[in-house]
Order: C-alpha cells, then sequence, then structure tokens
C-alpha cells in the first residue's frame, strides 16, 4: 500500500521602505523582489515607500530593489525565521555618471554620512547576525576591518591603528555616550564583556578610523556612529533568544494600526 505525504512550506514577511539615500525621499515604484524564489515574489512600492513581501520561505534570501535611474540594491543571504518578521530599510544611490573623461561610482559599503570621503564604512545588521565569533555583539564586528583590533578576547573594547580604546568616539542616534557595554572598564580596556546594544535595535551604522567629518569632536582614535532601525508598524512580534552568554528578548511593534509609529523594546 502507498502513502502519499504532503508537506507545507513555512513562510514569513519581510517589510520595509525604500527611499532616495541622499534626499531621504519615499521613492514611489521602486521595485522590490526575493533573488531565486521558485515562485516570483515581489511588490512595488507605495506613495510612502513601503513594501511588504508575503509568503517568503524561511532560511536565508536574498533581496533585490530596483527603479529606473537608481543603482540596483541586493541585500544577501538574510535570515528568514519564523517567529519575527523582517523589516528592511533600504536606500536606493542614484545611477553612475559617465563622462568622457570621468567615471563615478558608488560603493556598496559608503557610509551613510555624506560628509565622510573615506576612512569609513557602512556595515549592517545583518552582518553583525553572520559574523563568527561576533557574540551577537555588534562592537566586535569592527574589529575585522583593517587597522582595527580587540585588545583582549574577554573585552569589546575597539582599538584602532594602535590607539587606546578609550579614543573611541560613540555615538547613538547622533548624542554621544561615554561607553554602551555591560561591566565597562574604561580604566584598562575601555570596552566591556558584552555590549548593551542589541542587533535587534541596531539599524545600518557607521565605522571610522580616520578623516573624521567636522561634527565629530573629541575624537582621538575612531567613531561608531551607531543608528537605531525602524520597528514594524503592521504587526506585534516577540523574539527570544538564550545560550551561554545569557538571554535576550525583543518585542516591537505598532501602537496604532494603521499609523506610522511603532514601540520597539529590547532586554539583553
Amino acid at each position: 500500500m502507498g502513502i502519499t505525504l504532503f508537506s507545507q512550506t513555512i513562510t514569513q514577511t519581510i517589510r520595509g521602505k525604500v527611499t532616495d539615500a541622499v534626499t531621504q525621499e519615499n521613492l514611489l515604484g521602486a521595485i522590490v523582489i526575493v533573488i531565486n524564489s521558485e515562485l516570483v515574489i515581489g511588490a512595488i512600492c507605495d506613495i510612502d515607500g513601503n513594501f511588504v513581501l508575503e509568503n517568503v520561505p524561511i532560511g536565508r534570501q536574498s533581496i533585490q530593489a530596483s527603479m529606473i535611474g537608481y543603482e540596483t540594491y541586493v541585500t544577501s543571504e538574510i535570515m528568514i525565521s519564523t517567529g519575527k518578521e523582517t523589516v528592511l530599510s533600504i536606500e536606493l544611490q542614484e545611477s553612475n555618471i559617465y563622462l568622457d573623461e570621468v567615471v563615478v561610482t558608488i560603493r556598496k559599503d559608503a557610509p551613510l554620512n555624506t560628509m565622510t570621503s573615506l576612512s569609513a564604512r557602512q556595515f549592517t545588521v545583518e552582518e553583525t547576525q553572520r559574523y563568527a565569533g561576533g557574540m551577537d555583539d555588534p562592537a566586535r564586528l569592527a574589529s575585522s576591518f583593517a587597522g582595527v583590533a580587540t585588545p583582549s578576547v574577554s573585552s569589546n573594547g575597539i582599538s584602532v591603528r594602535g590607539n587606546n580604546p578609550q579614543g573611541l568616539l560613540w555615538r547613538i542616534e547622533g548624542v554621544e555616550v561615554p561607553n554602551p557595554n555591560h561591566f565597562a572598564n574604561l580604566t584598562v580596556v575601555g570596552g566591556g564583556m558584552l555590549t548593551a546594544i542589541s542587533n535587534q535595535m541596531m539599524g545600518n551604522s557607521d565605522f571610522y578610523t580616520g578623516a573624521f567629518p567636522a561634527e565629530y569632536g573629541n575624537v582621538s582614535s575612531g567613531v561608531f556612529d551607531i543608528k537605531l532601525k525602524n520597528g514594524n508598524t503592521s504587526e506585534h512580534e516577540y523574539t527570544f533568544q538564550t545560550g551561554a552568554l545569557g538571554i535576550d528578548f525583543a518585542t516591537e511593534g505598532p501602537f496604532k494600526k494603521g499609523e506610522n509609529t511603532f514601540y520597539a523594546i529590547n532586554y539583553r
């Protein structure tokens, strides 16, 4: 006797917003798709630049955003899980301009701060989640950059080009903070065992190793300019992680559905 079994593919929703990288204007009509999916999964941004990709299979997926007059944006290997919708903030750069003698190109990891020309790069939350030995600590990801090191395995203090970690300037949403770490030890290594900033709350951020723009003062080593992510304005979500390093709980969602407001709470 033969038995036929049917399995159901587990899916999740990806939400996000597409804006112009320079003007921050919402890009109406931008096309967002899931690359290499068996069935075509895509969406067109509305007047507010928002998009929703439904029924995306869980696992690592690559997302592409494109629009006429702009460079195609691709973010690879995003982890899609069952318990939490993924919210993306995508910024598109205007297309390269080709002249007779000059070619203008756009870096994929160009910093968010347009006043910076060198010695800086942007990194994404997805990178912090994939970084080997990162302990889900965004601060430890910076040690993979050229000229940057972590003085001790028991600390996430950041030494830039041999300078003392105390010389690093931390900023969160434009506000300078002394040290965003648990059990911070400013007198020895300028870091802590683990940062208080979870990748559940962190958005795309900039890290500088030199040539600092004028807006940054009191800098002798480097700058870690941290941005917080936009939360889910459509659904309430909860995330819980536990391991040898402790527990991590996060929740986010809309204050009121239909309005562009949200709350985000994280305990680590």
